[in-house]
């Protein structure tokens, strides 16, 4: 990664490092890092644990601020929802995370650049650095602009497939819902799975993810989207 790119990130997160290694520590993968020893290069995974913790407290902050009639149990599930893996990702990719990882050679043939794990992992470690860049005001504005937004589409994300079965009892209750496993993808340590949700025999939403889970709750949630688009 060029210099310019460091440059650039920082233009689009709004928001520029006085201690410039800190924001290299956040995007260096532990393969980069081991590949790049003699240099004595740092990798995310400690910042990863303090970005976790801080993006946590001002994720709860801002839901007990905005939904002062929310109880505890949802506020928990919300904030599941908010800080879960496959939405840190894709608000990582809404600013060109991925494009910045320093990944070792391995892990960069293998598609780690897209990897939700390796690039929700950056996310959190972005936030550590910023954090101790910055202090805790400069973070948690990181998380109100770039992670705190579109909640209620976040929330659809995270709990796809209990929405819905919800739809399909509510609307389609002759319908069957079935999550059908249609192809794999990558070597054995670094595999994707594709799936297909059917409603009474008709395909309506295709995931793929890193887990079988994982790419059920994309499916239904490409359905989710499909089936609002026909109301």
């Amino acid at each position: 990664m060029t210099e310019e790119k460091m440059k650039q990130l920082q233009e689009r997160i709004e928001y520029h490092f006085e201690n410039v290694n800190l924001l290299w520590q956040a995007l260096s993968h532990s393969s980069y890092a081991n590949e790049h020893k003699q240099e004595h290069r740092k990798d995310n995974e400690r910042l990863e644990f303090l970005g976790d913790a801080v993006l946590e407290l001002a994720s709860s902050e801002f839901i007990y601020l905005e939904y002062p009639d929310m109880p505890e149990g949802d506020m928990t599930k919300l904030r599941a929802s908010i800080v879960c893996e496959p939405t840190l990702a894709l608000c990582a990719r809404e600013i060109k995370l991925q494009e910045c990882l320093l990944l070792g050679k391995g892990e960069e043939h293998t598609g780690g650049r897209e990897r939700n794990s390796i690039v929700s992992d950056a996310m959190e470690a972005l936030i550590g650095a910023i954090y101790l860049d910055g202090g805790f005001a400069n973070a948690k504005e990181f998380v109100k602009k770039f992670i705190l937004t579109d909640i209620e589409h976040k929330k659809l994300f995270y709990d796809s497939k209990t929405i819905l079965q919800e739809i399909v009892q509510g609307e389609y209750r002759d319908e069957e819902i079935r999550y059908d496993l249609v192809g794999e993808e990558g070597p054995d340590h670094a595999k994707r799975f594709i799936v297909e949700v059917k409603l009474g025999g008709k395909t309506e939403g295709k995931g793929i993810g890193s887990t079988k889970k994982a790419a059920e709750q994309e499916a239904a949630y490409r359905a989710i989207i499909a089936l609002k688009g026909k109301e």
